[in-house]
């Protein structure tokens, strides 16, 4: 097959042929293939098909933008039409006459002013307008069809077959709440065929391990409209799982020499203001005024342990000090972002704070790495580092920001840890390690960070007494490895599909007994469990032996066992394996093994 140039990267940046010729530019060439670099080109250009498609269904929509996003592509627009889910078919189906034309895609420049003109009945396109600082605008044309846009494209649209439309949602425009609902359209493209259906398959998998509705099913949490949006209500079953999760999570903490703290969740909003909070990110907050004093609901734990490093005095000896909470924060997120536990309103986060010196840094960012892995490892997650540095909108100065940003460089390289660079994504107030984690179905999740923050004991006046008996300045490093319990539970749910690892199962082993004579002895099973910390119950409902244990299947629960006339006069049981749909049978002492075997399988 031959090979079709598409476009080059040049200093990291991906341009299509068009702009390249039109410039003179040379760089690497990309292929059209399913590369990173190759799919940004094809999902661009893909959106700009699905949007001419829709023009031509649809000639009084008007549109604000198509970005490519992780997996595929959006287009927010406006039409007097109402389009749904049922209405992808028909916009897929003219794309697809569309492709038959093999418009090319052309590139041309016009001045800020005559583009303003061009498009002065466009009150969208006046909206992306403003958001464009450059005086030379880009304009992409393919057929009748062309909007602005910086590109990159490929040269022409009969390259452009394998595409589906996922689904249509709403968006505010710009991304506020307070502005009006345009429809969103997404969808996803790839160079083959058959990569194309592997995804889709993906898709189709993902929808049967929505966290939402296996919580529904497993009964672990629950949302109320009454309660308000993004605010989960944990149910029994939800609750074990996740108290085990934060029980295993304090034990490991401890050993490595972590201090149990906690700190309010409203503070005076005047440390707020110290923090830098309230003018960075006070759009997040929630704020209340008790007896004419402002005070803010804290959207992070960061400034409840610099309260606690400050009550007493600090010497070198003392560092690193490593303090730890299950703190609770609440933060404003838009309506239309919520999304189950991986967008809420309140939640936990698994937070902590070292205090150290300079020269600690490296250390103890080895160290947190450390317990990152041997966690990951437990669950079976892959995970990648991403270094994100300087924001646009940061406090403290450059050199602060670089030297934070080479300590967190250093302790990866001298390690030989291999990461990626995210330039701009750091936190308002340092650089950052971003932990992705990877889930059983390819997946990436933003979960825990590493933060190496020296402004914040800059602006706090954090001291400790240094060797030569004079006050230095500590280096505070942000660290949250789960990120929070919810988002991390609810990729676990998807991750496992609800098969969840037997030490943290809600409900770790189901006892069938075959009929009532065999009730008194499932209970002493149960008891003898409950002293081993295991969770079980014993299913004797009036029903079907069978349907019990249907039921317990249902539930995922890791082990069922069945008791009946032979086990009681043995002491044995029959252990059910659900996946195979065997059983086997054991003595009680070989069960309660494989129980502390299944219990040992954590690392942490």
């Amino acid at each position: 097959m031959e090979e079709i140039v598409i476009g080059i990267k040049k200093d990291d940046q991906i341009i299509d042929t068009q702009t390249a010729e039109a410039q003179g530019l040379s760089g690497d060439n990309i292929y059209f293939d399913n590369s990173d670099a190759s799919l940004e080109i094809i999902r661009h250009s893909t959106a700009h098909l699905m949007a001419q498609a829709i023009k031509k269904l649809h000639p009084d929509a008007k549109f604000f933008v198509g970005p490519v996003i992780q997996d595929g592509f959006y287009y927010d627009f406006r039409t007097t039409e109402k389009i749904n889910d049922e209405d992808l078919k028909k916009i897929e189906k003219e794309m697809k006459s569309l492709i038959k034309k093999k418009f090319p895609i052309e590139q041309y420049s016009i001045s800020k002013t005559d583009v303003l003109e061009k498009f002065a009945d466009d009150d969208l396109k006046q909206e992306v307008l403003k958001r464009i600082e450059d005086d030379n605008i880009t304009i992409y044309k393919q057929g009748e069809f062309e909007d602005l846009c910086r590109g990159p494209h490929v040269p022409n649209t009969k390259l452009l077959h394998n595409f589906k439309l996922t689904r249509v949602a709403g968006a505010y425009l710009g991304g506020d709440e307070k502005r009006e609902m345009l429809t969103r359209v997404y969808g996803t493209a790839f160079a083959d065929k058959e990569s194309l259906k592997e995804h889709l398959a993906m898709i189709e998998e993902a929808k049967k391990r929505d966290h939402r509705k296996l919580a529904t099913d497993l009964k672990l949490f629950t949302f109320d409209e009454e309660v308000g949006a993004g605010l989960p209500i944990w149910l029994p079953n939800g609750s074990r799982l996740r108290s085990k999760l934060e029980a295993l999570l304090f034990t490991a903490h401890r050993k490595r020499g972590y201090q149990p703290v906690r700190g309010p969740e409203i503070l005076r909003s005047d440390v707020w203001k110290v923090s830098g909070h309230y003018q960075n990110y006070g759009e997040n907050m929630y704020f209340t005024t008790i007896d004419d004093v402002e005070y803010g609901i804290k959207p992070m734990n960061c400034l409840g342990h610099i309260k606690v490093y400050q009550n007493d005095v600090r010497s070198y000896r003392d560092l690193p000090l490593k303090f730890f909470e299950y703190g609770v924060v609440h933060r404003h997120e838009m309506s239309g972002a919520m999304h189950g536990l991986f967008r809420v309103r309140e939640f936990t986060q698994d937070d902590a704070h070292i205090f150290c010196t300079p020269e600690q840094i490296k250390d103890n960012v080895i160290e947190v790495l450390g317990f990152v892995d041997d966690i990951m490892k437990s669950f079976g997650f892959a995970y990648t580092l991403e270094v994100s540095t300087k924001p646009e909108k940061a406090i403290g100065e450059d050199a602060i920001w670089d030297s934070a940003t080479q300590g967190l460089k250093d302790a990866l390289d001298d390690n030989g840890i291999a990461y990626g660079v995210d330039e701009g994504g750091g936190a308002f107030y340092g650089p950052k390690i971003d932990i992705k984690i990877l889930d059983s179905l390819k997946r990436k999740w933003q979960c825990g960070t590493i933060q190496v923050d020296f402004n914040l004991p800059e602006r706090f006046e954090l001291e400790y007494t240094d060797h030569n008996n004079e006050k230095s300045q500590p280096v505070m490093i942000h660290r949250a490895i789960l990120g929070s319990f919810e988002r991390f539970i609810g990729i676990l749910i998807e991750h496992t599909a609800g098969e969840f690892p037997f030490f943290i199962a809600p409900t770790q082993v189901i006892i069938v007994p075959i009929a009532d004579a065999h009730l008194e002895y499932a209970k002493e099973l149960e008891k003898e469990m409950q002293m081993m910390e295991i969770d079980c119950e014993v299913s004797s409902k009036n029903e079907s032996l069978n349907k019990r244990i249907r039921t317990a299947e249902k539930q995922r629960v890791p082990m069922i066992l069945v008791v009946g006339d032979e086990e009681m006069t043995n002491k044995t049981v029959a252990l059910r394996d659900r996946r195979e749909r065997k059983q086997y049978n054991l003595t009680k002492a070989e069960f309660y093994n494989i129980i502390k075997e299944k219990m040992d399988e954590v690392h942490f």
